[in-house]
């Protein structure tokens, strides 16, 4: 495999050429050295896919060649070899980090088997640590306004605890984000996080989903299943859109909140369970408590610690960085070369309202991503939607539903800066917005004191 290099260490120069041998006849470019020594000054300018290591050396062994290859922090896979190993001998090599063992004489089989086994190790491995990242990533808030910084510091200070968390917000704005962060930073973390959506399942499914049910419970039930508790046992239970669920469920729920016990569809014997539980809405609790559509006690119970996930339009400055980290995870995904918003591009984005929230962008940039051929956005690219014009491209019609909102915009900010003396901070408290996010405003309408 050309360009791919494997490196040989034995002090035998017939077990070198040999071995050596069979793997250029694979393909491979091959170092063989017949020392530790000059072993570890190759990997000091050069890297291999894999090392092949004799036991016996002169100088340093090749235990502590491996013991040293593994202190420098080098990960390559590595096969001892060996004419007179020993069961002892080979338990030491896999304490200290080597893949396997085999012995001489060679086997051809063995040793390219050995070869991919351990490449595919390799593969394996570095997959699984990418993936890890990209999971940690994707745990992130990403943002600086004060808004989300403020969420951010109310999770760091909840998680540790065992408390039940009640998260609110919009649709898309990240509440399950927020909950993943949760689990993350708890003592549960290794544990399971089960995410559950109630406005999602049938209402004469969900009890068993939440539940469980035992054989025979219900037409169907041909076997016993564990519900979502059970399955979340010493771990965390997200149940998302919990305002949909029914005035039954929502007894029981309590019940299980309040025992620790959950009784499974047609058993009568309760099972004890241990979930942190973390639920989540995007309608007013409170408002559904005093219309009688969610029971007072249950959301006492849920709102031990409320947090309010801030919608995208209320972090204008975060934008522009949401907006790069979608850009860079979609194009390393879809292995395009990297691509840049223009100024005029990024600034309709910071303009937009955001409906959808942060779901809305993450999918819009995914589409710019693939549809975009160019290594810029421009505003061309955009929706129009997002660029202020309607479908066919012509610009919105005076009076249209934007520029109505915009001229409204406007006009209660200049009311609210005049009434404040033109203190930005104070009007900024005043109207919930955040100074940052008010001064954009002004700049967006180009809204100055007057002299």
């Amino acid at each position: 495999m050309q360009g791919e290099r494997l490196l040989v260490v034995d002090d035998e120069a017939g077990v070198r050429a040999a071995l050596a041998g069979i793997l250029r006849d694979e393909m491979w470019d091959v170092d063989a050295v017949p020392s530790g020594e000059e072993a570890l000054e190759s990997l000091k300018h050069r890297s291999y896919r894999a090392i092949f290591l004799d036991i016996w050396l002169p100088g340093i062994d090749g235990l502590e060649t491996l013991h040293q290859i593994r202190r420098a922090g080098v990960e390559t896979p590595v096969v001892m070899i060996s004419g007179h190993g020993t069961i002892e001998t080979a338990v030491r090599a896999t304490k200290l980090g080597a893949f396997d063992f085999i012995e001489k004489p060679l086997s051809l089989e063995k040793v390219l088997l050995t070869l991919r086994n351990a490449l595919r190790q390799q593969k394996l491995e570095r997959q699984g640590r990418l993936l890890r990242e990209q999971f940690k990533r994707d745990q992130e808030l990403v943002g600086v306004s004060a808004a989300i910084s403020r969420l951010r510091e109310e999770i760091e200070r909840a998680a540790p605890t065992g408390a039940t968390v009640l998260i609110q917000g919009e649709n898309g704005s990240g509440k399950e984000l927020a909950a993943r962060l949760l689990h993350s930073l708890s003592p549960r973390a290794e544990e399971a996080f089960v995410a559950v959506n109630c406005a999602a399942i049938p209402q004469d499914l969900i009890e068993s989903e939440m539940f469980g049910h035992t054989k025979g419970a219900f037409t169907g039930a041909a076997e016993a299943r564990k519900g979502k508790f059970e399955l979340a046992h010493e771990g965390t239970l997200f149940l998302d859109e919990i305002s949909d669920m029914s005035a039954l469920l929502q007894a029981k729920l309590l019940r299980a909140l309040e025992t620790g016990e959950i009784t499974p569809v047609g058993g009568s014997v309760p099972v004890r369970v241990d979930v942190r539980l973390l639920a989540a809405t995007n309608r007013d609790l409170q408002r559904e408590v005093a219309e009688g559509r969610f029971r007072q006690d249950l959301f006492y119970r849920l709102n031990v610690i409320p947090l309010l996930v801030p919608p995208l339009r209320d972090r204008g400055e975060d934008i522009p960085l949401l907006a790069g980290d979608f850009l860079g995870r979609y194009c390393r995904e879809y292995a395009q070369p990297p691509k840049t918003f223009a100024p005029e591009a990024m600034e309709l984005l910071v303009r937009y309202g955001w409906p959808g929230n942060v779901r809305e962008l993450k999918n819009l940039i995914e589409r710019l991503v693939i549809m975009v051929p160019g290594a810029e956005i421009g505003p061309d690219d955009l929706p129009p939607v997002v660029g202020g014009s309607t479908p066919d491209g012509g610009e919105e019609r005076e009076g249209g539903l934007r520029q109505a909102r915009e001229k409204f915009e406007k006009e209660f900010i200049l009311r609210r800066l005049e009434e404040n003396g033109w203190n930005i901070s104070r009007t900024a408290e005043v109207i919930g917005l955040e100074r940052s996010n008010l001064y954009r405003k002004m700049k967006a309408y180009a809204i100055r004191a007057a002299d």
